[in-house]
């Protein structure tokens, strides 16, 4: 559990937890919604999610979606799906407001490759698969970057990613990501974005904010 009450789960093999310890719903909300989702100018966007992970953005996207009344289209990559006893433990229903009685169970049960609408206004296309083999369709208006951190996987955070995601992007395209790294700045900037620095969730002084030149 994290300090703000809500849950993570933590990859022993890169010895990296999913979400910050300072609060998972805390980080999610504020370096996804507040410095990503909330800038989009849009009534209809496409997003992109590089790290599905707990469904915890995307249940977080839904939420603020139905607020401001956004159709959404969501494309989540993740090539290591969590297994029921882990994504069935997690508590985020109970703490997140205005959220439908089994939201995350349905966004894990969802079968790989198919759109599924979570709702009218809501459509969910998962792809089971690395960043790099991924063939999403269309091109997007966020990006949601939230891969385990740069130094846990650096093949993740290069231009050759990061050129891909590119020309996966509409110009005025947003990317977020909770990483603020040098590195991973300058590789945005070879890539067409323009990067900021923009305050970080707790525990974290700045992250990055990248627009689609």
């Amino acid at each position: 559990m994290t300090e703000d009450g809500s849950h993570t789960l933590y990859l022993s093999a890169l010895e990296e937890p999913y979400h910050s310890m300072h609060g998972a719903i805390q980080e999610s909300r504020h370096v996804f919604i507040n410095q990503g989702f909330n800038w989009v100018s849009k009534n209809n966007i496409s997003i992109l999610e590089i790290g599905m992970g707990t469904g915890l953005n995307l249940i977080l996207s839904y939420r603020e979606s139905k607020k401001k009344g956004i159709r959404v289209h969501y494309h989540g990559i993740e090539k290591y799906p969590l297994l029921p006893s882990e994504y069935s433990g997690l508590n985020y229903e109970t703490l997140i407001e205005d959220l439908p009685v089994g939201l995350l169970r349905k966004i894990h049960e969802t079968p790989w490759g198919i759109n599924m609408d979570l709702s009218e206004d809501f459509i969910l296309f998962k792809e089971q698969t690395d960043i790099r083999s991924m063939r999403p369709k269309g091109l997007f208006d966020l990006i949601y970057f939230d891969a385990f951190a740069p130094d846990k996987q650096p093949e993740l955070w290069s231009t050759e990613v990061f050129g891909q995601i590119a020309r996966l992007a509409n110009p005025g395209a947003i990317l977020v990501t909770y990483s603020s790294k040098g590195t991973v700045r300058r590789a945005l900037n070879d890539c067409g974005f323009k990067v900021s620095k923009v305050p970080g969730p707790p525990g974290k002084r700045e992250m990055i904010r990248a627009v689609r030149i």
